[in-house]
C-alpha cells in the first residue's frame, strides 16, 4: 500500500546512516530494529490501509530532507498540533532523524494556550491542521516562527506536498546522549505549563529497559502485534507505545481514536494492548468481553491515571488476564511497573510496581532523608531515562532537583516491604486539616469501596475553622442512588475523623482530561465557594 498519494510508492532503498558506530539519535536506535524483510507490515489502520517497513523509512527520509531543506539553526523546535495519524508518525520520526526537536502539543488546546506553547517554545516549525491553518499561522509568524505547515489525518496537506519533491536518501543525522530530542508540556494545573527536556538517551534508555522488562517478543517466539488506541501528543502513547513496538520491529493496529468495539474485534489479531483506566472500563462494558475474545493476548497495560481496584478484579475475572499497572511522567517517561513475567512476581493491584532496572527510587520526609517502608512521603527517582529540566526555567529546574541529583516527582506515594510502590496523590493535591495531613487516594480508597460508589476524588478547599477541609465528589454506579449525608457517615465510622470529608457531592461524571486523569483543579474551583 502507498504510505500517501503524495509521498510515492515504496520499494526503493533508502540510507539508513548506521555507519555512525558512535550515533546516540534514537531513531538510529529504532531503524536498526525494522525486519529485514521491509515489504512486511508495519501499521494497520482501522480504515484498511497498511504501512511497510520500506514505508516508514521511505517517509521518514522525505520528511526529514524537507526539514533539513529549511536550514534550521541546530537544536530547532517542531511544533505539531495534529490529529493522530500515521503520518504525524512519520512527522515525529523524521524530526528525530533529522536531529530536531519534536514538540507534541494536544488537540484540545486553545488559542490562548497555543500562544503561550508558540512564545515560550519559539519553533522554528510548526504543523497544524488546515481547519486551523489561519489563525495558528498568524499567531506563529508573530513570534517568529518561520515556516507553518499543514496535516490531515486523510493523507493531505502542504507538509506531505513538499516533501513528496525531496529524495528518498538520507543520511541519520548523528546526536549525543544528552542532546536534546522533545520538549512536552506539563499540563500547568498549577501555574504556567513546564517543557519537560527528554534527550535520545532517556527515550532510548527507557524503549530498551521496557523491551526487555515487559517481554517483547521477536518474530522467532511469535512476533508481538500492539493495538495502538492512544493519543500521541502524550507520553504513553508517543513514547511507550510507539517506541515499544518500533524498537521490537512489531506490527502497529493503529487506531485513529478509542472506540471499545472496534479494539474488541482487533484483539484477536493482537498480544499487546496499551490504555488508559477509562478505557478498561468502557470495553468492561461490551458484552463481547470475555476469555475467548482475549485469546491471543499476552500482556494488558494500564497507565497515565490511577486505576480503580474494582476494574483491576473485574478485567481479571472477565478476561483472565491482570492488568500490568506502571507509573511514569512527562520528565521521566516510565519509572516503575508491575511484573511482566510470573518469575519477576505477580501484579498487585492498586501498586504500580517496584523501579525499573536502573532506576534508583526512594520516599523522603518533609526535612529530607529517606524514610522506610510503610511510610508516606515525596517520591524521588534518578536514571538515565530523567529528564535534562525544564525549557527556559534554569530556577524551577534546580528547585525540583536534590543536591545528589534526584528529580522530586512532586507525587506522594509508600514503599511497602515488598519493595512495590503505591502513589497516595499528588502532593499539590494534599490536604492540610487543623494540622493533621489528608492524603485524598486513601480517603477515596474508602469511598470507592461503599457499595453502589463508582469512583470518587477528594479535593480541599479553603476553611476558616480548620484552613482547608476535605470535599468528596461521587459517581454513582449505574441504577444506584446514593445518600451524600449517609456516606459521610459511612466514612465517620471508618476513618479518623480529620480524614472525614466536610461536605460530599453526588455527580454525574468527574471532569478529566485527554488522558483520563481526574482534574482536581476543576474540581477545587467548582466547591470552593460552596
Amino acid at each position: 500500500m502507498n504510505l500517501t498519494s503524495h509521498l510515492g510508492t515504496p520499494g526503493s532503498a533508502c540510507n539508513p546512516g548506521l555507519d555512525e558506530a558512535d550515533n546516540a539519535n534514537l531513531f538510529a536506535a529504532l531503524l536498526a530494529q525494522f525486519p529485514t524483510d521491509t515489504q512486511r507490515c508495519a501499521v494497520q489502520t482501522d480504515t484498511g490501509l497498511h504501512y511497510s517497513w520500506q514505508d516508514l523509512m521511505d517517509a521518514t527520509a522525505m520528511v526529514a530532507n524537507l526539514l533539513e531543506s529549511l536550514d534550521l539553526p541546530p537544536s530547532s523546535r517542531v511544533a505539531v498540533q495534529v490529529e493522530k495519524s500515521v503520518e504525524a508518525l512519520v512527522l515525529y520520526l523524521a524530526t528525530l532523524r533529522a536531529g530536531l526537536v519534536y514538540l507534541p502539543l494536544n488537540t484540545a488546546y486553545q488559542s490562548a494556550e497555543m500562544a503561550y506553547f508558540v512564545a515560550d517554545a519559539q519553533p522554528a516549525v510548526v504543523v497544524c491542521t488546515a481547519r486551523n491553518f489561519g489563525w495558528l499561522s498568524k499567531l506563529a509568524f508573530q513570534s517568529g516562527t518561520r515556516y507553518v505547515f499543514t496535516l490531515d489525518d486523510d493523507r493531505t496537506g502542504s507538509l506531505l506536498e513538499r516533501a513528496a519533491q525531496c529524495s528518498r536518501q538520507h543520511q541519520v543525522a548523528v546526536r549525543k546522549d544528552e542532546d536534546l530530542a522533545a520538549i512536552i508540556y506539563t499540563s500547568g494545573t498549577t501555574g504556567r505549563s513546564k517543557g519537560a527536556m527528554l534527550s535520545h538517551g532517556n527515550l532510548r534508555s527507557n524503549a530498551l529497559v521496557l523491551k526487555d522488562y515487559w517481554d517483547w517478543r521477536s518474530d522467532a517466539q511469535g512476533g508481538d502485534v500492539l493495538i495502538h488506541a492512544l493519543p500521541i501528543f502524550h507520553v504513553h502513547g508517543l513514547f511507550v507505545a510507539i517506541h515499544g513496538a518500533l524498537i521490537n520491529g512489531s506490527k502497529m493496529l493503529w487506531c485513529a481514536k478509542f472506540d471499545p468495539k472496534s479494539v474488541l474485534a482487533q484483539m484477536a489479531q493482537a498480544t499487546v494492548f496499551m490504555g488508559v483506566p477509562t478505557m478498561y472500563v468502557r470495553l468492561l462494558a461490551e458484552a463481547g468481553l470475555n476469555r475467548a475474545a482475549v485469546r491471543n493476548l499476552r500482556l494488558f497495560v494500564s497507565g497515565s491515571a490511577p486505576m480503580l481496584l474494582d476494574t483491576f478484579v473485574q478485567w481479571q475475572e472477565r478476561t483472565g488476564h491482570a492488568v500490568l499497572e506502571r507509573y511514569g511522567m512527562s520528565e521521566t517517561v516510565m519509572l516503575t511497573s508491575n511484573p511482566c513475567r510470573l518469575s519477576d512476581g505477580e501484579r498487585l493491584g492498586g501498586t504500580v510496581g517496584k523501579p525499573l532496572p536502573g532506576v534508583q527510587l526512594r520516599i523522603a520526609g518533609e526535612g529530607g532523608g529517606t524514610l522506610p517502608p510503610g511510610e508516606i512521603g515525596g517520591i524521588e527517582v534518578k536514571g538515565p531515562n530523567v529528564f535534562r529540566g525544564y525549557w527556559n526555567m534554569p530556577d524551577k529546574t534546580a528547585q525540583e532537583f536534590t543536591a545528589d541529583g534526584f528529580f522530586k516527582t512532586g507525587d506522594v506515594g509508600t514503599i511497602a516491604a515488598n519493595g512495590y510502590l503505591t502513589i497516595v496523590g499528588r502532593s499539590k493535591d494534599l490536604i492540610i486539616s487543623g494540622g493533621y495531613n489528608v492524603y485524598p487516594a486513601e480517603i477515596e480508597g474508602y469511598i470507592n469501596a461503599i457499595e453502589g460508589v463508582a469512583e470518587s476524588a477528594l479535593v480541599g478547599v479553603p476553611d476558616a475553622d480548620f484552613g482547608e477541609v476535605g470535599v468528596a465528589v461521587v459517581v454513582p454506579k449505574p441504577g444506584t442512588s446514593l445518600d451524600s449525608a449517609a456516606l459521610v457517615a459511612r466514612l465517620k465510622s471508618t476513618l479518623a475523623n480529620f480524614k472525614v470529608p466536610k461536605r460530599c457531592y453526588v455527580v454525574d461524571e468527574l471532569p478529566r482530561n485527554a488522558m483520563g486523569k481526574v482534574q482536581k483543579n476543576v474540581l477545587r474551583d467548582r466547591y470552593a465557594a460552596r
